[in-house]
């Protein structure tokens, strides 16, 4: 095919693209409804790909990143098929409690107006209440492989038969241990069924378990070109590494994010990052995967309620969490991989929002950054931190829409009438908009990050030389010495 073919077809597809639309589907009106209760504006990449080969009836492996829309993309479907009053119809498997209470949310929320119930299944809680919910006429049971594995041992789950079984986040389960669980579960579940596999990576266990558990499946791949989402603006900050605190908080300061994730390394910089945003006065709370069962799902709570807008976690912690209206992500450190720098910036621009990931970077991490950069296939933009100036001006400018808007109130009166006796008009709004200032006020140094100069040097250095020669400042790049760790080594695997 020639170039010109080349870009026809390209045209064609993005055509295809535009026009989908949820109603294309053919699902029931029911669930378009739900749909656009939760919000969802256009179907997702995966969703487009998935949902028309779902509803045929199909096996399917879906590969796919978290943030990329893919409970919708089984959910939708599933809950249209569905022909209630038959027990259970719909099985999914989810590695953490977190992602099977998210899951069970969402699918009860797209199923609302067809008055579809859930349960959720997962160690840490009662097995009789969990057990009552599914009694009470679930048609649809989200789960943990170690509880869901305990109930069907144990025989308490009589006439369990869910025509769809859907394994999400498959690599996660493997990675956390479930795979011997996951192949037990499995021979209690009937024959004649419908299997959905979801999975961010195919590593050679999880294509060994899908030819097991699979007939015949069809096979969509979502790229990280897809799934890098192009309602967020994304944009790095070259800095020194002191200066990492004093960044994330300017930057805060100057867009007043509705609700941000800051992703940190390790437990133990969760802590120290949560605790500094905190003594300076903003709403936080860390989320890393040492905290007890409840503590995470208190957390979570009160960021969801927006009694918190800014969580500072790790990334496993932070996995498969369902936020919609996350404005603002920032990575305190470079992630290690393109994959998980996926991961992290699909939590903000959900059901049809815009949103902003921001990447905190050394000179000696540069590289880095522009192998991601290379890998991901989007432009991530070169962006200063604002000064202690230009916020302050922006600051200002927030304060002026808020006075204009500010209703009035009978106790205004009297309070002016008793200044009016000891000062002038004017020294009296001196007087109160330096009040109002003086409560937030902004810290650190006026100007924060390395100068032009450096950056310009930094951008030549990439651009002429291969990655393998490409030294900042002629020095090693480095992430603090020794030897580094991959990202899921920072935490204890928590089991069932």
């Amino acid at each position: 095919m020639n170039s010109d073919q080349n870009t026809k077809s390209d045209q064609l597809n993005q055509q295809a693209v535009a026009e989908c639309t949820f109603e294309s589907f053919g699902l029931k009106e029911q669930i378009l409804k739900g749909i656009t209760e939760a919000g969802f504006k256009v179907p997702s990449p995966i969703q487009q790909k998935v949902i028309p080969l779902i509803l045929t009836g199909v096996d399917l492996i879906g590969q796919a990143h978290t943030g990329t829309g893919k409970t919708a993309a089984f959910g939708l479907p599933a809950l249209s098929m569905m022909q209630k009053n038959k027990g259970v119809e719909l099985l999914v498997i989810t590695p953490t409690r977190e992602l099977a209470t998210q899951v069970s949310d969402e699918l009860f929320r797209l199923g609302s107006f067809a008055g579809i119930k859930t349960a959720t299944i997962y160690g840490g809680k009662s097995f009789s209440g969990q057990l009552e919910s599914i009694r009470r006429g679930a048609q649809v049971v989200v789960a943990t492989p170690g509880r869901l594995l305990d109930m069907l041992q144990s025989g308490r789950l009589a006439n369990f038969r869910p025509s769809i079984v859907v394994l999400d986040e498959a690599d996660e389960m493997l990675d956390m241990g479930f795979l011997e669980d996951i192949q037990a579960i499995f021979t209690f579940l009937p024959k004649n069924r419908q299997t959905l596999l979801f999975s961010a990576t195919m590593p050679m266990p999880i294509q060994r378990l899908a030819k097991d558990i699979l007939k015949d499946p069809e096979f969509i791949s979502v790229t990280q070109r897809e799934t890098s989402n192009k309602d967020i603006k994304q944009h790095y900050y070259v800095i020194e590494d002191y200066e990492r605190d004093d960044a994330v908080v300017r930057l805060i300061d100057a867009s007043d994010p509705e609700k941000s994730v800051i992703f940190c390394r390790t437990r133990k910089e969760v802590d120290r990052v949560g605790t500094v945003l905190v003594s300076r006065g903003y709403l936080a709370r860390g989320l890393h995967g040492e905290m007890e069962q409840n503590q995470r799902e208190e957390v979570i709570g009160l960021f969801r309620a927006g009694k918190i807008n800014i969580l500072v976690a790790t990334d496993v912690a932070a996995r498969g969490l369902n936020v919609v209206d996350i404005s603002h992500v920032y990575n305190y450190h470079i992630p290690f991989d393109s994959e998980s720098y996926v991961h992290r910036i699909g939590r903000t621009a959900r059901a049809g929002r815009k949103g902003v990931a921001v990447t905190l970077v050394t000179p000696l991490e540069f590289k880095e950054l522009q192998r991601i950069t290379k890998s991901v296939g989007t432009a991530i933009e070169q962006s200063f931190i604002p000064t202690l100036s230009d916020v302050k001006k922006v600051q200002c400018g927030k304060l002026v829409e808020e006075i204009r808007r500010q209703p009035l109130c009978e106790e205004a009166g009297l309070i002016l009438a008793a200044l009016e006796e000891e000062m002038d008009l004017a020294q009296i709004n001196f007087k109160l908009i330096s009040m109002i200032l003086s409560r937030q006020p902004l810290v650190g140094p006026d100007k924060i990050g390395i100068d032009i100069t450096r950056i310009q040097k930094l951008l030549k250095q990439g651009s002429e030389g291969s990655n393998r020669r490409f030294r900042p400042f002629g020095r090693k790049p480095s992430f603090g010495g020794g030897k580094t760790a991959g990202p899921r080594n920072f935490e204890k695997r928590a089991r069932r």
